[in-house]
């Protein structure tokens, strides 16, 4: 089932090219604002599975055309964000130590949103395409034998990051939960239509040219150790977003005016657009191109605008 928000955040399901509203059908379950209906949802889906079913396949849908997609879990309780959990195609020798941050609830848009790159002197914008994980109930020291049977689902993510602020060191809530550096969607993706996470194609690209293409199959710590480890640390609620990390080798730099679309097998295409008042430049190289021309640096310099050195 691909549960999504749309319009003034009414909760809907996809029925091939269109959408039917099942807001009145669940409108029942206790929430302060329509925002939340999801999570509650995701807390009593067992008992609202059925129905939902039942009611998709006799409405007719809305066309998509008609509608306007909205992030399908906008008020998570958290947010974690796994780090450095990629092999990255093989050139790590061993995996990093398992690591997260967290990202601010505010950091959240949906499709077609647009991402701010606010006027901060950021040697460079980028944005990790990488799949997150919505935690289905309440998880608690749970072992990774057990983790898969909490997780509710899937949805795309985009990482925005805002690159080498300074002072050093003060690196992970400045740089990460900027407001509108986590895109997700188009909708959540339930984990009985993704039987395989740990092999799933990520492709993104900007401005149409694939910039980042890679397996989750490359992940240095797997999903259930990713849920062993955040659950030791805090407890995970209904509607959590656990962002498994990317494989850096192909960011590249976001800029005004790029379009940018992030499709994983199985969980649709999220397309955001990005705007830099400032409209600063840098090159378009991949971090590995970079490297393979044998450049300073993680990453591409800036080139033209405010705070081009």
């Amino acid at each position: 089932m691909k549960i999504l928000y749309f319009d003034d955040y009414r909760l809907g399901i996809l029925k091939g090219d269109g959408v039917v509203d099942v807001t009145a059908a669940v409108d029942g379950i206790p929430h302060i604002d329509r925002r939340t209906l999801i999570t509650g949802l995701i807390e009593r889906f067992d008992d609202y599975r059925e129905r939902l079913v039942e009611l998709v396949a006799r409405e007719d849908a809305q066309p998509l055309s008609s509608i306007t997609l909205r992030p399908p879990i906008p008020l998570p309780r958290n947010i974690d964000c796994m780090a450095v959990n990629y092999m990255e195609d093989g050139t790590r020798t061993e995996p990093a130590p398992i690591n997260a941050f967290h990202k601010s609830q505010s950091a959240i848009i949906g499709p077609g949103d647009t991402m701010v790159l606010g006027d901060v002197p950021a040697t460079v914008f980028e944005g990790e395409a990488e799949v997150a994980v919505i935690i289905g109930k309440q998880a608690c020291n749970v072992s990774a034998a057990q983790a898969m049977d909490y997780v509710f689902g899937y949805t795309n993510f985009i990482d925005g990051s805002a690159r080498g602020l300074p002072p050093t060191g003060n690196v992970f809530f400045q740089m990460k939960s900027r407001d509108t550096f986590a895109p997700i969607g188009p909708y959540l993706v339930t984990a009985d239509e993704i039987p395989e996470p740990q092999n799933l194609p990520v492709r993104l690209s900007v401005n149409g040219t694939v910039m980042q293409d890679f397996n989750t199959s490359d992940m240095a710590h797997n999903i259930a150790r990713c849920i062993e480890w955040t659950s030791s640390i805090h407890t995970l609620e209904p509607g959590d977003i656990l962002a498994t990390g990317t494989n850096h080798r192909g960011l590249s730099s976001f800029q005004d005016g790029d379009r940018v679309e992030l499709e994983t097998q199985g969980l649709g295409c999220l397309s955001i657009n990005i705007r830099d008042d400032l409209k600063r430049t840098w090159s378009r190289d991949t971090r590995l191109e970079h490297a393979e021309k044998g450049l300073d640096g993680p990453h591409t310099p800036q080139l033209t605008g405010k705070y081009a050195k």
